[in-house]
């Protein structure tokens, strides 16, 4: 993975521009890296994006310069050279000089010919999917990228706004093979299951992503909280990225959806600020978590389990039956998330091995992306006569080859699940 963040397989410097459908790390992370290789374009994103990206960036950086020098330590053992960051935080800092916000809904030309406009995709705040209108040649073709699609109804986001009848189409697969508990039950399967583990004396890790479901958990259990559906125990967020990122989520209320204004803007309350809710930003005050012999719940960074404080609490706990493993998003295949997840008797966190006899769950409403038939009803908003091109990126070969197979089935023609370095024609 290393090798393949740190290579292009073109010239950066070649690049026009960048557009960028949302902060997470697995679709702005390389840019440092990006501006450092060469590109000097423009980088255009929706105004949370770019904030978001901000604090992602030089989070990323910092890691990143703990993790080569631990890396260096064991290196310089075996007498083996130094290795080097993707990159620095001078390069995460020159990266962000090139950002430009553009609002939701405002077309704009990226290059001669091409015309742009970011959509609301639901997937974060500030997450797009970008619509181009190609005119070349005397053609014109309406062409649409999801990026990250997200799911109607989920707290505080608007709903995904579909693109219609285009001629090619660009849509995520993560779950092109798999169905999502309704969201309308996600904070009753919450609310139960604080009860029963607070009644047992226990506690509750939940491993989340700084960004987007950390807020969302914590506007849920706000409301939770205020509907006396769960006992009154400590909350602590310990990730100092969420703790920034929810300072954004503030900032950019006028993004949220009606039922976020209706429940607590309209009235002056705080969605992300409660009575029994604690944000743990020092190393010192991290550690004393692990003291605690009252029930509570820990919400920490990362989501997967591969980074991050959850680790600490991970190691702390794991071999704990009184404590409940709590995860509720996607984990990539060979992360820590997805050892547990999967079931592993035994995991290793630090390099250390740990038997795993704290209890695991699954909340699967929370998912942030689209489901199977989410997938579908976008696609079918534009006709097979009208949809000549179709591309499922951003899955593993059990979501989207299904799913490319149930498109054709409906009669489109040219569905296609590209593999990385190809080259199409649109």
């Amino acid at each position: 993975m290393y090798e393949k963040n740190q290579n292009f397989s073109f010239d950066p410097a070649t690049v026009d521009a960048m557009l960028v459908s949302h902060a997470h790390m697995d679709h702005s992370g390389n840019i440092p890296n990006l501006v450092k290789k060469g590109f000097k374009g423009p980088v255009y994103a929706t105004p949370p994006t770019v904030d978001l990206c901000q604090l992602m960036l030089r989070d990323s950086a910092h890691l990143q310069k703990k993790d080569i020098d631990w890396v260096n330590r064991i290196r310089a053992k075996h007498h083996q050279p130094p290795m080097e960051p993707l990159y620095s935080m001078d390069d995460a800092e020159e990266s962000l000089h090139y950002f430009q916000p553009v609002e939701y809904d405002k077309s704009f030309e990226v290059i001669p010919g091409v015309q742009v406009t970011f959509k609301e995709a639901g997937h974060i705040l500030g997450s797009a999917c970008i619509l181009f209108e190609i005119n070349e040649k005397g053609r014109r073709i309406e062409m649409g990228f999801t990026g990250d699609l997200g799911r109607a109804g989920m707290p505080i986001l608007r709903d995904p706004v579909i693109l219609r009848e285009l001629d090619a189409l660009i849509i995520e697969s993560t779950y092109g093979n798999r169905s999502h508990d309704p969201i309308s039950d996600a904070g009753e399967e919450m609310a139960k299951t604080i009860r029963e583990v607070a009644a047992a004396g226990g506690k509750i890790i939940i491993p989340a992503f700084a960004i987007g479901r950390t807020q969302e958990l914590i506007y849920m259990l706000h409301k939770l909280y205020d509907q006396n559906r769960i006992p009154e125990i400590p909350v602590f967020i310990d990730s100092p990225l969420a703790v920034h990122a929810t300072d954004v989520f503030r900032k950019y209320a006028a993004y949220y959806d009606r039922e976020a204004f209706r429940i607590f803007l309209a009235q002056h309350n705080d969605p992300f600020a409660f009575q029994m809710l604690k944000y743990v930003e020092s190393t010192e005050e991290s550690k004393r978590l692990n003291g605690l012999a009252f029930p509570h719940i820990i919400i920490s960074a990362s989501g997967m389990a591969e980074g991050g404080r959850i680790l600490h609490h991970l190691a702390n706990n794991i071999e704990n039956p009184k404590t409940l493993i709590l995860f509720v998003g996607f984990a990539a295949k060979e992360t820590l998330a997805r050892k547990i997840m999967d079931g592993n008797e035994t995991v290793k966190i630090f390099g250390e091995e740990h038997r795993v006899k704290a209890r695991v769950k699954i909340l699967q409403n929370f998912s942030a992306h689209g489901d199977r038939r989410d997938i579908i009803e976008y696609v079918k908003m534009s006709s097979p006569a009208k949809l000549k091109n179709l591309f499922l990126v951003h899955g593993e070969p059990d979501q989207a080859i299904p799913l490319r197979d149930a498109f054709q089935s409906m009669g489109y023609q040219n569905v296609q699940y590209p593999v990385l370095n190809e080259k199409v024609m649109i």
